[in-house]
């Protein structure tokens, strides 16, 4: 029962975004502004290699997969500070501006199986914008010589969707409570941003403040996974990440609830 519940959510979720006249716009927005550093990107590696070539100074093999895995995903995350507030504002905001959300606050599906259904969906609408690019580094990647390193990419990709899933599932909680999609987008583009600079906040803080807050900070695992880097703790961390805006949110609509009652 919860199994079918859980499905008909995502379900319902995942194919609004493709009724939605605003998540073609987001689509072909992140499509354009992605493909375009995706090309100028491998160029500018590309010409760098041809001249270090051409000049002699090209002694050893380069790993262009690597330096280009290195570049993109960089830039990735920065356009994800725009794109996925974009995404997650409208997930419970939208129920409650059309006045469903009470409906669903009262109906027996379970707070957590309604949180867990809209933020699988969101994810996998976010999946699909990310096939483009993962179609096109196949391409690429297929004739690399030297052979690219597969856990490299695969520790990549995850950390995208595991960091891309924390804030969505943050983003989530915050959508829960308003009925403004416009200030749920800016609440979560201000978290995201904290979340971004919280190394640098931590770096100017003491011991054991210090090393609290480096440990918290998201994008540090990130950047650390897309590196090869892969440590438990940061699996740990973001599964926290997750947790915390799934229960965050079915306690939101649980107050709702009991306010209804």
């Amino acid at each position: 029962m919860i199994l079918t519940n859980l499905i008909a959510i995502f379900r319902k979720e995942f194919q609004s975004y493709f009724t939605s006249p605003f998540a073609y716009i987001i689509a072909a927005v992140f499509w354009l502004i992605g493909g375009f550093f995706f090309s100028a990107i491998l160029e500018e590696i590309l010409q760098t290699l041809s001249f270090l070539e051409q000049s002699g100074q090209l002694s050893t093999p380069v790993d262009v997969p690597g330096q280009f895995i290195d570049s993109f995903f960089g830039v990735i995350i920065s356009l994800l500070l725009v794109l996925l507030p974009a995404l997650s504002m409208g997930l419970y905001s939208e129920e409650r501006k059309r006045g469903t959300l009470e409906l669903l606050a009262t109906s027996p599906v379970t707070n957590w199986v309604v949180a867990v259904g809209k933020l699988l969906g969101v994810l996998a609408f976010f999946v699909v914008l990310m096939i483009p690019f993962w179609i096109y580094e196949i391409i690429l990647f297929s004739n690399a010589s030297p052979p690219i390193n597969l856990n490299i990419i695969l520790l990549s990709h995850g950390s995208l969707i595991l960091i891309a899933t924390a804030i969505l599932s943050l983003g989530m909680f915050i959508s829960s409570l308003t009925d403004s999609g416009i200030l749920a987008y800016i609440l979560t583009f201000i978290l995201i941003l904290f979340l971004w600079i919280m190394d640098a906040i931590a770096a100017n803080l003491q011991e054991p403040f210090k090393t609290i807050l480096s440990y918290l900070s998201l994008f540090d695992r990130y950047t650390d996974l897309v590196k090869g880097v892969l440590d438990v703790s940061s699996l740990v961390l973001f599964a926290s990440y997750i947790l915390l805006g799934i229960f965050l949110t079915a306690q939101s609509i649980e107050a709702l609830r009991y306010q209804r009652s």
